[in-house]
């Protein structure tokens, strides 16, 4: 069991590793599946950037593992440039100050 949790933990750090802003969500930007995964994700389109994200609800090993890798106990996660910033209402803090599209406009200027 632990060599399974060793690949996804690794799988967890590269999804990071690889991109500037990842979402860890219930559903799809297209179809959240649940409210806080839906606030989030309209927080991140008005910041104008592309974001990657992984269904947690489709990929039950990264569900379960995770909260131990992050730290935070609920989804959706948010990671900025390898940095958890926190869930959806951290989220919407930062994008009520402006600091949400400050910090996504540094970690994907070229998108």
């Amino acid at each position: 069991m632990s060599d399974s949790n060793t690949d996804v933990k690794d799988r967890i750090e590269q999804q990071i590793a690889d991109n500037p802003v990842i979402l860890y969500m219930k559903g799809t930007p297209q179809l959240p599946m649940c409210g806080f995964s839906m606030r989030t994700v309209e927080a991140l389109k008005q910041c104008n950037k592309e974001f990657a994200y992984v269904n947690i609800i489709a990929d039950p090993a990264i569900r379960e593992t995770l909260p131990a890798v992050s730290d935070w106990p609920t989804f959706p996660q948010l990671y900025v440039k390898g940095e958890l910033v926190g869930g959806c209402d951290i989220a919407m803090q930062l994008s009520e100050s402006g600091e949400l599209k400050k910090m996504i406009d540094e970690a994907a200027p070229e998108a």
